[in-house]
C-alpha cells in the first residue's frame, strides 16, 4: 500500500512503504493465525497485514492516544474487521500465543519487549523489529545473540524518492532504517 493511503497526523510515526513491505515479507504471515504489532503508530503494519490476510487475527498495541485514534480511523476506512487495538504499553498482559511479532516502537524497553515477544511466540514464530537509531540496533543484535532464536538477520534500508525541485527532480533521501528478523527456536515452549 502506498503511504499516502494512510491517514496521518504530525508526531505519530509510520513504518514507510519499503520497510513495511520487507517487514511483512519477513513476518511470513501467510502461515500465521495471530500477529501482534507493538508500537503500532499509525497502524500501517497492522492494517496492511489485516488487509492482506483477512483470516489473520491482528493485534495492534499502542500507548499514544493520538495514534490510537489514527489506527481506529484507518481501520474503519479500510474495513479491517480482523484488527484489534489494545491501548497501553507493552510489555503487557496478553494470554494468547502468537505466530509473529513486529516491534516498531520500544519506548526504551528493548530487552523487556524481546523477552515478552519470545514468551508469547509459538515455537518457530517470527520476530521482526525496525529501528532508526544505531544504539537500538546494536543493543538488539547483542541481546538476541543470547536468546533462543535462529535465522537472525539484519539489513539496512535506505530509500530515496524522486521529488520535484524547481524545473527538475532529485532523489530525496529518507531516514536509514534497520530491520532485524529471527525465529524462535522450535524446541522452546
Amino acid at each position: 500500500m502506498k503511504d499516502e493511503l494512510f491517514k496521518r497526523e504530525c508526531g505519530v510515526p509510520m513504518t514507510k512503504e519499503a520497510v513495511r513491505l520487507l517487514a511483512l515479507e519477513r513476518l511470513a504471515l501467510d502461515k500465521a493465525q495471530r500477529f501482534v504489532d507493538v508500537g503500532a503508530g499509525t497502524g500501517s503494519i497492522s492494517l496492511e497485514a489485516a488487509l492482506r490476510y483477512p483470516d489473520l487475527d491482528v493485534i495492534a498495541i499502542e500507548r499514544n492516544v493520538d495514534a490510537l485514534d489514527l489506527i481506529a480511523n484507518n481501520s474503519q476506512r479500510f474495513g479491517c474487521g480482523n484488527l484489534r487495538i489494545l491501548a497501553g504499553t507493552a510489555p503487557m498482559a496478553l494470554n494468547e500465543r502468537v505466530d509473529a511479532v513486529f516491534i516498531g516502537g520500544s519506548g526504551g524497553m528493548l530487552r523487556e519487549l524481546i523477552d515478552w515477544a519470545l514468551e508469547r511466540l509459538t515455537p518457530d514464530g517470527r520476530l521482526v523489529m525496525s529501528f532508526i537509531l544505531l544504539e537500538n540496533l546494536s543493543q538488539t543484535l547483542a541481546y538476541l545473540q543470547q536468546c533462543s532464536v535462529v535465522d537472525l538477520d539484519c539489513c539496512e534500508i535506505q530509500v530515496n524518492t524522486l521529488t520535484p525541485l524547481g524545473q527538475g527532480h532529485y532523489f530525496k533521501p529518507n531516514n536509514f532504517s534497520y530491520l532485524i528478523s529471527c525465529r524462535k527456536e522450535k524446541g522452546c515452549a
